[in-house]
């Protein structure tokens, strides 16, 4: 019995923490273009967070467009799946992601998906599991995949490549 949990253990924390290296894992590659997607923003909820969000400290600024509305504005997007209600590592990523926001809001859209409020997105996107975090360019195409929490020096780096990169 005690090796039967360990391997359990063993293959979960396997699964559920491997990254599968930068851009790699889930059903989308690096240089892929994602789909146009509706989503709902605060606009959809009648301005009430809880109808978008789990999240204790939720940043407006995150659900003020829809996927579909954010690619048409040709600028980088951080897309976060993210559950904050009952995922400890997704509440600290968008602790994280709002400090990204401060820093480079006017040159990146942020978006946060809770599956609980836009399930089609996690179905488009086929996550499983929670923290996800893309960073698509300017044209549609995904430039970052992750799987899990990410670190500020994981993120900033691509972040910054995209905003300098025209093409990016």
């Amino acid at each position: 019995m005690f090796r039967i949990l360990v391997g359990m253990l063993v293959v979960f924390s396997l699964t559920a923490c491997d990254n599968f290296g930068i851009g790699g894992g889930g059903v989308f590659k690096v240089g892929q273009q994602v789909p146009s997607l509706k989503t709902k923003t605060l606009a959809d909820a009648g301005g009430d967070m809880s109808k978008l969000t789990s999240y204790r400290y939720p940043d407006a600024r995150m659900y003020q467009l829809s996927f579909d509305e954010a690619l048409k504005k040709n600028k980088p997007i951080v897309l976060e799946f993210a559950t904050p209600g009952h995922c400890t590592q997704c509440d600290q990523q968008l602790q994280l992601l709002k400090t990204m926001l401060d820093k480079y809001g006017d040159k990146v859209i942020f978006l946060h998906m809770d599956q609980y409020y836009n399930p089609e997105a996690y179905g488009a996107f086929q996550v499983r599991g929670e923290p996800w975090t893309f960073v698509i360019n300017r044209e549609g195409k995904v430039n970052y995949i992750a799987p899990g929490r990410v670190l500020r020096a994981e993120i900033e780096p691509v972040i910054k490549d995209v905003v300098g990169n025209k093409h990016g």
